[in-house]
This record gives structure tokens, C-alpha cells and sequence, in this order.
């Protein structure tokens, strides 16, 4: 539950203010820049002046983000304002995953930081967080009805986005009641559902699936450590012409395995090193494996980033799991 003073502040900073910088954690998912585009609607809608951006550039930004109103406040991160007046975060559940954006909050004569992550220890000077909400989009709502408004379908859309898949289409443990019918507020807002999903979710190439035929034809069963796995290389990823950031999709796949609990996915990074995308079916708590190398996430979904090979970085994650979670795998 988010604290009802910081929430009260964070509100009437809000309304009362004339221009307001949005920015969201690297790599972003849909929570991420859900949440930001959200929030940057409805502000807009008050007559807010607003500019938002991610920590990467323009053109590695996920292609679902064209569907996703609002898009047009998206400025490159040099583009912001040095030393805004008020900046706000969303989806980052620490410092370092604002990555160049960081300064912001030192900079910025006031900063709210909206989040869902339990290992957050609120860096801003108004923290909104709350690990049992199921998305930092759902928080954004909240704090946009405790600023005495509703959402209209454009900054609707957008919350609706983080929260269909931060909730994993409203299949994970986080998809309470409560949620759902959240969920169906949102929807109705005069918004295109189905175009929305179908960008969020039916949107790969040809090429996309040649390099899931690749990646799938690799995947290991490691019952010692209750884990299935697989990688990418930068070599799968050139000759595919397929971008990194439209491969986030291929840990659900893998997780589809009934094999073992966890599933992971390692993507080779341009500077070298390997991305590690994780879930959990649920007798793993993820989070923790992902903190102890740097990285975060929930119980049932995390990541972090390995600075060695392949095998350095399967070898480390395999010792680990085994280490937490020894257990054989489910028949």
C-alpha cells in the first residue's frame, strides 16, 4: 500500500505543476514506458508541458512503443532538461537502473519515484512504492485518481499496457480481483484493445522466428539446478538482423517447460557480456538469484547482466540455483 503522505504530496505536486520530466529504467519494458507515457498523457491533458524518455537511444526502443499514445514526448536522453524542476521515475527499482538518466535526480529540484520493486530503497525525494502493487502502471492510476482525475483513453491505453503485461495477460499470481477490474475500468476508455495486444504480442518477423527455431533447438534441461535454459549470441542476432530488444519475448516460450521451475534466457549484449532473463513457476524465488549478481526484479520474474562468456555466465547461474533451490525437477 503506498504511503498516504507521500501519496498526498506527490499529488498536489502534481497538479499544481507546469512542466514535469518522465523518465523510466533502461531497456524498457511495457511497465516502464506504460506507466511514464500514462502519467505524460493525463499531465498533457492538464496543460502540463511534458517531456519523457528511456535511457537508450531512439532506435533500440521496442517496436510496440509506435503503438502506445503519447509516443511523441519520447525525447533522446540528451534532450532533456539538465536541471528540471520536477522529474519523475518510473518502473526503476534503483539508481543505477536509470543508467545516464541518474543525474536527473540530483539535479531536479523535486523528484517522485513511482515502483513496484521490494528492493527499491527510495532514492527520490518523494517515494510511491509498493511491492505488492502489480504494476507501477497500476500505481500511476492510483496516484492520478488520488489527483482527484480519471484517466482519458490515451493515457488509459497506456496503463493498460503495463499492466496486461506486467501481469503476464493477467495470468500471474499479481492478477487479484482488484486488479481486474482495474483492468476493466480501463477498458472503458474508447481505446483499440485489440490493436494494442497485437502489437504488444503478435508483432515478430519472419526473421524472429528463424532465430526462435535457433534458440529453441539449444534449450538444456539441468534437473540438479530445477532449470531449463537457452541462449543467443550477437553472431544469431547479425545474421538474423533481428534487434535485441524484440527478442524479450522468448523467455515466455522457454518457460512453458514443465520440466523444471526455472527458465532462463542469456542474450549476448553489444559490449559484450550476457543479458539473463528468469522466471519462475513459483518454488524459486528469482529476485534473489538476480540480486546477488547485480541485477533485480520480482519473485517470479528477474534479470541481470553477466560480464563473462557463455560459459562463465551458465555456469554461474546453474551453481547458484542449485545452491537455493537443489530440489530435482518435476517429473
Amino acid at each position: 500500500m503506498l504511503d498516504p503522505e507521500s501519496l498526498d504530496r506527490a499529488a498536489k505536486i502534481l497538479v499544481n505543476a507546469d512542466e514535469v520530466t518522465l523518465a523510466c529504467h533502461v531497456n524498457p519494458d511495457a511497465d516502464a514506458i506504460g506507466s511514464m507515457l500514462g502519467l505524460g498523457n493525463h499531465l498533457r491533458s492538464r496543460g502540463v508541458k511534458v517531456v519523457a524518455a528511456a535511457p537508450n537511444r531512439f532506435e533500440d526502443l521496442p517496436r510496440w512503443v509506435e503503438a502506445l499514445p503519447g509516443r511523441e514526448m519520447l525525447v533522446p536522453p540528451g534532450k532533456l532538461p539538465k536541471a528540471p524542476k520536477l522529474v519523475v521515475t518510473f518502473d526503476a527499482a534503483d539508481l543505477a537502473r536509470l543508467d545516464g538518466l541518474s543525474h536527473l535526480i540530483e539535479k531536479a529540484e523535486t523528484s517522485i519515484c513511482i515502483d513496484h520493486h521490494r528492493t527499491n530503497p527510495g532514492f527520490a525525494t518523494i517515494n510511491l512504492i509498493d511491492p505488492d502493487a502489480s504494476s507501477t502502471a497500476e500505481l500511476v492510476y492510483r496516484v492520478i485518481q488520488h489527483m482527484g482525475d480519471e484517466p482519458d483513453a490515451d493515457a488509459a491505453a497506456c496503463i493498460y499496457a503495463g499492466l496486461v503485461t506486467d501481469t503476464g495477460r493477467f495470468q500471474y499470481q499479481s492478477a487479484s480481483a482488484e486488479v481486474l477490474r482495474l483492468a476493466a475500468e480501463l477498458r472503458e476508455r474508447p481505446f483499440d484493445h485489440a490493436q494494442l495486444a497485437q502489437a504488444l504480442y503478435e508483432d515478430g518477423s519472419v526473421a524472429y522466428l528463424k532465430l526462435l527455431g535457433v534458440v529453441l533447438d539449444r534449450v538444456r534441461h539441468i534437473a540438479e539446478a530445477n532449470l531449463v535454459w537457452t541462449y543467443a549470441t550477437r553472431k544469431d542476432l547479425n545474421e538474423t538482423r533481428v534487434p535485441i530488444q524484440e527478442t524479450d519475448d522468448m523467455i515466455d516460450i522457454i518457460r512453458m517447460a514443465r520440466e523444471a521451475d526455472v527458465a532462463a534466457v542469456l542474450k549476448e549484449q553489444k559490449a559484450g557480456g550476457f543479458k539473463v532473463s528468469m522466471r519462475s513457476r513459483g518454488d524459486t524465488n528469482v529476485a534473489e538469484i538476480a540480486e546477488a549478481f547485480g541485477g533485480g526484479g520480482h519473485r517470479l520474474a528477474a534479470g541481470y547482466t553477466s560480464k563473462g562468456s557463455l560459459e562463465e555466465a551458465s555456469r554461474a547461474l546453474i551453481e547458484a540455483l542449485v545452491q537455493v533451490n537443489p530440489a530435482s525437477a518435476a517429473p
